[in-house]
């Protein structure tokens, strides 16, 4: 969709933004460029829907060489999402949002409800919000409002410039979920800048860590966290890119411990005798169609009755596919030893954190190998 051809920027007093530039955005990727300030970053962006021209080299969108298109006709189907937001202060959020489709001379009714139904996709109710202004809004609804409008003519794609750097971590973290959540919804082909690594990680579907108006690495979140290739990436990400990693990496069923397990009518001697038989302190208890019911552990048994009626309700629990920096996140919550992976409500096995670091581990090196997770191999600290 977004391809860059050996591209430069020069500017008149000598200094050199970007240097050669070459890569491609699929289309309906997300893909983060983040650095350190001065690097290139932005004018890579800029460049794309024509705030700034290359010196030299060609830049294609959808196919088509930007040099040779209108600079107002492109950018009126290119999205573009500022941190300053840059609303109309005149003008109520419904307007607002409807910016682009009415210039591209929609009538406004439907420009109208197309704003309405931005709105209500950036979780913002249009019968609540629609006539506000922005100086009635947080910085946060400010921010959702500009992504808003930046959909609202449907375009193929969206340029977005530190999106969420001028809120407090809090609602940073919300904004981020919310677009995620809208971007699984809308598949739009997005160049995101930030200097925030983790907010890099988290978000893109590929990553480009810029050096000095060069690529250093053009990878996945999980190769950059664990395979940096060259030592500014390694420096640049940090020296706790594994922590990082946690949060890229997907908990899978063959990273699940099966635990013994109890059913409701169970008989509470019975469980008891077989915890005892295998050195078990406690079991998950299910019901018939394997969904969770609990767990009971071995004090529990002692007291004798049926295992429905002592167990325990479940807290300590994630869904399968959850990122490992969640399961984790949960453990430390409860205090727990393991927790457990649910498909819905179905059971499907236990994350211990010897488990969880042997899938970290795996994640890294199937990244270095090229392979799934499942083809690696390594003596376990989990079967020792």
């Amino acid at each position: 969709m977004i391809r860059f051809e050996q591209v430069t920027k020069r500017y008149p007093d000598g200094t050199t933004a970007v240097d050669g530039l070459s890569f491609e955005v699929a289309e309906g990727e997300l893909v983060t460029l983040v650095g350190p300030s001065g690097c290139g970053k932005t004018t890579t962006m800029m460049m794309v829907n024509r705030l700034i021209e290359p010196t030299s080299g060609r830049i294609t969108v959808g196919g088509e060489d930007i040099a040779r298109v209108d600079p107002v006709r492109l950018r009126r189907r290119i999205g573009y999402v500022i941190q300053q937001v840059g609303l109309f202060p005149h003008r109520t959020v419904l307007d607002n949002t409807a910016t682009v489709p009415t210039l591209l001379g929609w009538k406004r009714a439907r420009a109208r409800a197309r704003a309405a139904e931005l709105l209500d996709l950036v979780g913002l109710d249009p019968k609540t919000y629609g006539s506000r202004y922005p100086e009635q809004l947080s910085g946060g609804q400010r921010q959702r409002v500009g992504v808003a409008r930046a959909l609202a003519a449907d375009p193929p794609v969206l340029l977005m410039d530190e999106p969420f750097g001028a809120v407090d971590p809090v609602v940073r973290e919300q904004l981020q979920d919310e677009f995620l959540r809208m971007q699984e919804a809308v598949r739009k082909t997005v160049l995101l800048v930030t200097h925030d690594i983790e907010e890099a990680v988290r978000l893109g579907d590929r990553i480009a860590v810029y050096g000095a108006g060069r690529i250093e690495q053009f990878d996945t979140p999980g190769a950059v966290l664990g395979a940096p290739a060259t030592s500014y990436v390694a420096g640049f990400v940090g020296a706790d890119r594994g922590l990082k990693r946690l949060s890229v990496t997907e908990i899978e069923p063959d990273d699940l411990e099966q635990p013994l397990v109890a059913r409701p009518d169970e008989p509470a001697e019975r469980a008891l005798d077989r915890l005892r038989a295998e050195g078990a302190r406690w079991a998950v208890v299910l019901d018939a169609d394997g969904d969770l019911h609990g767990w009971v552990g071995i004090d529990e048994l002692a007291a004798g009755g049926t295992v429905g009626a002592l167990a325990h309700r479940m807290t300590a629990w994630v869904p399968v596919g959850a990122p490992l920096k969640q399961a984790f996140g949960v453990m430390l919550q409860y205090d727990a030893g393991w927790v457990a992976v649910l498909d819905g409500a179905r059971f499907l096995g236990v994350l211990t954190p010897a488990k969880l670091h042997e899938a970290l581990r795996r994640s890294v090196d199937a990244d270095a190998l090229g392979v799934a997770r499942g083809q690696v191999r390594f003596d376990s600290v989990a079967d020792a």
